[in-house]
């Protein structure tokens, strides 16, 4: 079957999202490894993406950790930093899609206080037809309710839904529901498979 609607994840597909990153910068890379080993730092933000109050978890972690206090805290106060900067040939590419007349949804793992700091620093973030934002639906990515409350909202198939995320799990379990999957390493990667399901010509795909 066609594809009928484009499901674009956020994170590393249209912005950067890069903690490591962030924290190699801010406190050295040795650092920064102590600082991850010693603490789940992605279950954590897990804890946000599905929908408790941003804030709360950073600080209940902080006080938890009272010797990484300073650098949890970061994640709450400088957590524009870690997700940045916008992928452009990405964003120029879900301007095309919709141009073309196609759907373009949004499937992330993403807090709500954090969301809307995203959608203050990016504004194409207003530009899906749909969201389907973690934190207000209270599931993430890869648990399979997430995507059957896509597949229930929006009313398509699942053959004809064709997903971009730059994790294979996430992509793993899509595709076992019968998503089209297209996992993400780089936006030219992206938009050859979108001219090749014959979505954009290679020219609005640039």
């Amino acid at each position: 079957m066609a594809i009928q609607a484009v499901v674009f994840d956020i994170g590393n597909v249209l912005i950067e999202w890069q903690p490591e990153r962030f924290y190699d910068n801010a406190i050295g890379e040795d650092q920064r490894r102590a600082f991850f080993g010693a603490i789940d730092l992605h279950g954590m933000n897990d804890r946000v993406d599905r929908g408790e109050t941003f804030y709360d978890v950073i600080a209940e972690t902080a006080t938890a950790y009272p010797d990484w206090a300073d650098e949890i805290l970061m994640w709450h106060d400088r957590w524009i930093e870690m997700a940045c900067p916008a992928i452009d040939h990405s964003v120029r590419l879900l301007r095309a899609l919709r141009r073309a007349g196609h759907p373009v949804f949004a499937l992330s793992n993403f807090g709500i206080q954090t969301f809307e700091i995203g959608l203050r620093e990016y504004p194409f973030l207003e530009e899906f037809d749909k969201r389907y934002i973690s934190g207000h639906m209270g599931v993430i990515k890869p648990d399979a309710d997430i995507y059957k409350m896509v597949e229930d909202d929006c009313g398509i198939p699942p053959d004809q839904l064709l997903f971009a995320d730059d994790r294979q799990d996430n992509i793993n379990a899509a595709t076992a529901r019968g998503w089209h999957g297209h996992l993400y390493t780089d936006a030219q990667g992206w938009a050859d498979r979108l001219v090749a399901e014959g979505l954009l010509t290679a020219e609005a795909a640039q």
